[in-house]
């Protein structure tokens, strides 16, 4: 207390000159037009600089919340299309307000891990068996394919990237439906490599590679990537690399898909081949 009342009596006349300057300015600037509008956008102009920078930090702080809020209406919706696609009478148009006829499940999760510069890479996802994620089910996001959920834990699991040597997805030319697999040679973590076209496919550099839909796991018709470059040598393709439409080293939500009819066709196919 004594040391500001020592403040104050040492400075006492340059604080009263600044108190009389800041009077003055402000009868200046209430009678005077001119000053007070230039005082008033001013003030606007700082103010609203002030504004701005505070709702670019407060988006930056929700941001996350927002994606996590557009992730899960993105699987809501995937799974809504998914019902009214399996519907089999195509001239009703009454929701059915079951899974009966739903093919797929789409549960969303958040990549926790992502290796993509090794030969053998994985992800970590924040989803698990509590929340209904299992062994051997596929992971995309809105660009196309990711890979497939391998070990599995109470409430994470690991995924085989599209960026691993024993990495074996079916894919197919979409705009000739011949079909192949997707490998990965161990090169570019942006590129692909498709094997197994048969010689008489037609296809261009550009073209769009999608899923086959021949297996248990990946719809059809999910991206994949177009083609970069091919080889065709000795009357067939030696070499055909794919441009991947993901950046697998920016991943940040991902889905992952149930295929609720996979354990009746196994037994399906199980008993086909037990009596050949």
């Amino acid at each position: 207390m004594r040391f500001i009342v020592y403040i104050l009596l040492k400075y006492k006349f340059f604080l009263i000159f600044l108190l009389l300057e800041s009077i003055a300015l402000i009868f200046t600037i209430q009678s005077h037009s001119y000053h007070k509008s230039h005082f008033v956008n001013s003030a606007n102009a700082i103010t609203g600089g002030i504004y701005e920078q505070t709702a670019t930090i407060e988006e930056f702080f929700v941001l996350k919340k927002e994606n996590q809020n557009l992730a899960n209406e993105n699987a809501r919706l995937k799974n809504i299309i998914a019902r009214i696609s399996a519907e089999k009478d195509t001239t009703n148009f009454t929701m059915v307000d079951s899974i009966y006829y739903q093919e797929y499940k789409y549960t969303v999760a958040k990549v926790v891990n992502n290796q993509y510069t090794r030969k053998n890479n994985y992800l970590t996802i924040d989803k698990g068996s509590n929340q209904g994620i299992g062994e051997d089910m596929a992971v995309v996001n809105s660009l196309g394919v990711i890979g497939i959920t391998k070990d599995v834990g109470s409430n994470h699991a690991t995924v085989l990237s599209i960026l691993n040597s024993n990495s074996k997805i079916h894919a197919k030319l979409k705009n000739s439906s011949h079909y192949g697999t997707l490998l990965w040679n161990g090169e570019s973590y942006t590129t692909a490599q498709l094997t197994d076209i048969p010689r008489q496919a037609k296809f261009g550099i550009g073209d769009t590679i999608i899923t086959g839909g021949r297996s248990l796991l990946f719809p059809e018709g999910i991206p994949i990537g177009i083609v970069k470059d091919f080889e065709y040598d000795n009357n067939k393709y030696e070499k055909i690399d794919i441009s991947l439409f993901n950046d697998m080293s920016a991943l940040s939500y991902v889905d992952v898909i149930t295929n609720l009819n996979k354990k009746e066709l196994e037994q399906l196919e199980e008993r086909s081949n037990d009596n050949e």
